[in-house]
């Protein structure tokens, strides 16, 4: 199994449905229109493309959708970037069946939470990821304490690190100081920045990839913006980040799948509804969330980014 570096701008993709009677939540996936939007963000200039994780609704999917979902995404791009698997699960039999299913399908690499239902302790979480290293594809590790209740701390990352295959962490719990703290620790492990309102702060700080939510809507602007930040010029990448990341902040709140579907809308892609347990947008937040896109997409008008 070749080790790809998981870095560069990886996008957690949202899921798009068609109205359908006979399925789930009377809601298909609309697989043609998902791998259309794959291309779109490889040709946008986003390196890669992570099905299957929270804003991908991995967990309202059946199985076989979820593992379509993945090969539809691996098809669609091709050798022209790299495909981040979710991989999540309650347990590491869960986790390590779907790595499996992965690496079969021919994923680059995968994106593994701890157990997602269990608040876990040290010595569960390094079982956790044995079991999904094992497999033989690189995975990066997904720090979500928030949602997960596990945290990741940096010490706890340096002991997951000695495993064979784990190459990247996806840093999300916020504390941008855990950066440097990482690559101390663990400097083999390439440090991903997992929250969009606290990108740039990560990558200034050494983070080299990007597993992001608001490329769905912004793919060009956000490739330029990684790019800006690993050249180190601070000045522009300011002046491009400021104006975002309000719209931005949406993908470190509880209704980010919504908002970032809803992003897409503003912009003339589809974006389209949720499957249960989430619904629409409630009309304050709906209100509010429009306004912070407006002012990004007002920017952008104004100061275009070539793809």
């Amino acid at each position: 199994m070749t080790q790809e570096r998981l870095d560069g701008v990886v996008v957690a993709t949202a899921l798009p449905y068609a109205e359908d009677a006979s399925a789930p939540a009377g809601l298909r996936v609309d697989f043609d229109r998902y791998a259309e939007h794959c291309r779109w963000l490889i040709d946008n200039g986003c390196r890669g493309i992570g099905p299957n994780g929270s804003l991908g609704e991995y967990s309202s999917l059946t199985d076989d959708e979820r593992r379509r979902v993945a090969r539809t995404a691996i098809e669609a791009v091709g050798s022209d970037g790299i495909v981040v698997v979710g991989v999540h699960g309650v347990g590491a039999h869960q986790a390590r069946a779907w790595a499996e299913r992965a690496a079969e399908d021919g994923a680059h690499g995968v994106l593994c939470l701890p157990p997602t239902m269990y608040r876990a302790n040290t010595a569960e979480v390094l079982h956790h990821y044995e079991q999904v290293a094992s497999v033989g594809v690189p995975v990066m590790v997904y720090n979500n304490p928030i949602d997960t209740k596990v945290d990741l701390t940096p010490e706890v990352l340096a002991e997951i690190a000695g495993l064979d295959n784990v190459v990247a962490v996806k840093e999300f719990s916020g504390d941008v100081r855990r950066v440097l703290e990482i690559r101390e620790r663990a400097p083999e492990l390439t440090v991903v920045a997992g929250a969009d309102d606290v990108a740039l702060e990560a990558m200034l700080m050494g983070a080299t990839g990007w597993f992001a939510g608001f490329p769905n809507v912004f793919p060009a602007e956000s490739a330029y913006l990684f790019s800006l930040a690993q050249q180190g010029k601070l000045a522009e990448a300011r002046a491009l980040y400021e104006p975002l990341v309000a719209a931005f902040r949406w993908d470190s709140r509880t209704e980010f799948v919504q908002a970032i579907k809803r992003g897409m809308e503003l912009v003339g892609r589809f974006g389209g509804p949720c499957r249960p347990p989430r619904g629409p947008l409630p009309a304050d937040k709906l209100a509010a969330l429009d306004a912070d896109m407006r002012r990004a997409v007002d920017y952008l008008r104004t100061h275009p980014v070539a793809a």
